[in-house]
């Protein structure tokens, strides 16, 4: 029997008791039910961190890697003590299912733009992993998608929900450092071989647990190796951008924050970079230099795989009264005082998050923004849409951040959007 969280409100009496699982504590009816689509390393994650959520009830996941989804479905099992979750190989199949309220998306990047909207569409409130979208123009789609469905969405960009980040965010905002006038970034760089897979570049048989051409989906034909797939996807253009992509929706996203550029961007953006021929497969810049210049006057330079900053990872502004740095490691200022300041009632207070994955879930219930929503994560991400492309193509992008248009160079536009392998569209 499938009862919708809905349902669940009008006939509490039709609940059965596995449905409790170990999460009893929290009625059935306020519990948001949710399906994980996507169950790999990051969608592994994902789905251990919404057992862990006592506002949610976990009943789908779906995966096209055999052995990723029964992972999966044995850890759902196991937290709940029952078998009612349900695998799935195709996202459609958990999209049409009524009782569901909420996705958790954590695939590849060339796919989020086909299946958020998807997910939309079909009245979905969404999870989605950074960055927002493989290219500009499917993270617009999603944006706008969002917006027309009115759905809840919240990206990955789970450093907002860290105090240390809130925190440096808000003495920035309320000017403890002064006017700001520079913005350093510094993401990993290189081309990490997490699977010591970057070998393994031949053509080969797709392994029968894996859905090669459904994992393809959208992007160019290509025949497998392991060098394309889990992990390592991010160092092939097709699929993701890097890690300077990678990364743009953790402490860029921060950089915008603390700046209050959320629903702004640059007018210039340059970047450079260095390509490593490890192999036939990786193509992305494993080094980079990204500079952005804001209607402000503010710039900022992200690097990655350089010795910039002394490869501080973080986030620091700079102004003329003192400088802040943040990071999961910890968080720095001059003057050290800074560190032990206390806020005024009256000045800027950034919202306390109870939690990444909690706060979507509230907002799920309430309705309201979520800290990462979608528009929020486009501004996001297009600084390192631009940079890319500015490496690219070896010349300064012009950006209009109103319009959001790049001025003056039609090749550089039809590089924001992709075709896409038929039959995919969005």
């Amino acid at each position: 029997m499938k009862i919708s969280r809905r349902e669940f409100l009008a006939f509490p009496a039709l609940i059965p008791a596995t449905a409790l699982g170990k999460n009893g504590a929290v009625a059935p009816s306020e519990r948001v039910v949710t399906a994980c689509i996507g169950t790999g390393w990051q969608g592994g994650n994902n789905v251990n961190s919404i057992l862990e959520e006592p506002g949610a009830q976990l009943v789908a996941v779906c995966d096209i890697d055999a052995n990723h989804l029964k992972q999966a479905l044995e850890t759902v099992n196991a937290k709940y003590g029952n078998k009612d979750c349900v695998a799935y190989r195709n996202y459609e199949e958990v999209l049409e299912r009524k009782d569901i309220d909420a996705v958790v998306l954590s695939v590849p990047d060339h796919w989020h733009g086909i299946l958020s909207v998807a997910a939309a569409r079909a009245g979905k409130d969404i999870y989605g992993e950074k960055p927002l979208a493989h290219n500009f123009a499917e993270g617009v789609a999603i944006r706008d998608a969002v917006a027309r469905y009115g759905r809840v969405w919240q990206t990955g960009s789970w450093q907002r929900s860290v105090s240390q980040f809130r925190f440096a965010c808000e003495l920035v905002l309320n000017g403890r450092i002064g006017k700001v006038s520079k913005v350093e970034v510094a993401l990993p760089g290189g081309l990490l071989d997490w699977d010591k897979t970057a070998h393994l570049d031949k053509p080969s048989p797709p392994p029968p647990e894996l859905d090669w051409d459904r994992w393809l989906g959208p992007a160019p034909w290509a025949p497998y190796c392991p060098a394309r797939v889990h992990k390592t996807w991010r160092w092939n253009l097709d699929y993701g951008g890097g890690l300077l992509m990678d990364w743009i929706g953790h402490h860029i996203d921060i950089a915008h924050w603390g700046l209050g550029l959320d629903n702004s961007g640059p007018v210039e953006v340059e970047g450079t970079g260095e390509f490593e021929k490890v192999n036939s497969v990786w193509n992305a810049p494993a080094k980079f230099r990204v500079f952005a210049k804001y209607p402000s006057g503010v710039t900022m330079q992200v690097s990655g795989g350089y010795p910039d900053f002394n490869f501080k990872l973080g986030t620091k502004w700079i102004g003329d009264e003192g400088w802040i740095w943040v990071d999961r490691a910890g968080i720095d200022a001059h003057p050290k005082s800074l560190l032990t300041a206390k806020l005024r009632p009256s000045e800027i207070h950034l919202e306390r998050s109870p939690g990444h994955h909690r706060q979507f879930l509230e907002c799920v219930k309430t309705r309201r923004r979520t800290l990462t929503p979608a528009d929020v994560a486009l501004r996001s991400a297009t600084p390192g849409y631009l940079g890319l492309i500015s490496i690219l193509l070896g010349r300064k992008i012009r950006w209009d951040p109103v319009n959001e248009k790049i001025i003056g160079d039609p090749e550089a536009e039809r590089m924001l959007s992709r075709p896409m392998r038929s039959p995919w569209r969005i």
